[in-house]
């Protein structure tokens, strides 16, 4: 019987690794912000299917990666399935009333 190969662990920023410009720069793609916006509305974990954005699956997972790098959103894999949810409590005390600002925003 063939051996799985098990999935590298999903790495977070530590708070004091997170900066506001790297959340920013993550949150000024159209993508990106679209992604963040979905979290935001569902106030829970989505699974990466779950989200509806005009891109491949590919680039979804290149979105997310550099949201998650950024500590924007965190991941978790379940099985085969990486679901992911907003940082927004860590947002907030880092950066008070910038997600909500953002979010805001007109389209």
């Amino acid at each position: 019987m063939a051996k799985t190969a098990a999935l590298p662990p999903i790495v977070h920023p530590e708070l004091d690794e997170i900066t506001v410009e790297g959340v920013l720069r993550a949150l000024a793609d159209p993508v990106r912000l679209g992604i963040v916006r979905q979290l935001a509305a569902a106030d829970c974990e989505l699974a990466c299917g779950a989200l509806t954005v005009p891109v491949t699956k590919s680039t979804i997972t290149h979105h997310l990666s550099i949201l998650r790098q950024a500590g924007v959103v965190a991941g978790r894999q379940e099985g085969t399935t990486r679901f992911n949810s907003l940082r927004r409590n860590d947002l907030d005390a880092l950066f008070p009333g910038l997600l909500n600002g953002v979010l805001a925003a007109p389209r």
